[in-house]
């Protein structure tokens, strides 16, 4: 009988106990919230040539206008232990700025085409965006990327696979099957060039340096 009683008691205090939590939770947020309308926003004074919505901050009920700002990379002045070295640093410059707005391209491309496959299932339709796809590329290979040196053709592969994730080879031998990735690897390294390359930022430490300094994803 004592234990029961005791139990019942325990009860009783915890239920007294979390009514007590809850209200001093609800008068807390009252007071919160009364004090957030009391206190009246304090806008910042407007010039004559202030045109240009911005987002705003509450701060204890002055209004703080702020904008993003783009992320700011500071790097350091690089120094060559000859001539021939800075020569060479910038013919690869030179070079990489060259193909990267091509590798660009491949990347917005070929990511749409992915897109555009996702999005249906008739096996039809697929090889029509295939196709059409694999002539943007032939037309721009036609206009510009035939004229490349082998070294740029050489970085412009390693690019494909910085941007894409994929070799030059796997990109063929998904669209256009193995047999014509076979084929256009075949051509590419009679004159010297290889599908297969791949990018890897402590090798190519270099070319990373010059695209993160050459302002192409700001």
């Amino acid at each position: 009988m004592y234990k029961n009683t005791l139990n019942f008691e325990q009860y009783k205090f915890m239920n007294f106990y979390r009514l007590f939590i809850l209200f001093i939770v609800i008068i807390i947020h009252a007071s919160a919230e009364a004090q957030e309308t009391t206190v009246p926003y304090k806008y910042a004074t407007k010039g004559k040539n202030d045109t240009i919505r911005v987002a705003g901050t509450n701060e204890n009920g002055e209004m703080i206008p702020w904008i993003p700002l783009h992320e700011v990379q500071i790097y350091g002045v690089r120094i060559f232990k000859s001539p021939a070295e800075q020569a060479a640093f910038n013919r690869l410059r030179y070079n990489v700025l060259k193909v990267m707005p091509y590798a660009l391209f491949a990347k917005r491309r070929y990511e749409q085409l992915e897109r555009d496959l996702a999005g249906t299932t008739d096996k039809k339709e697929q090889k029509k965006l295939v196709k059409a796809c694999d002539n943007e590329i032939k037309q721009m290979f036609n206009r510009e990327i035939k004229e490349l040196t082998i070294t740029q053709g050489q970085i412009l592969t390693k690019l494909i696979d910085r941007e894409l994730g994929r070799t030059t080879y796997d990109i063929v031998k998904q669209t256009k099957g193995g047999v014509t990735a076979f084929l256009y690897q075949s051509i590419a390294r009679v004159v010297g060039n290889n599908l297969k390359n791949t990018y890897d930022p402590a090798v190519d430490r270099d070319i990373e340096s010059i695209i993160t300094s050459s302002g192409f994803y700001q």
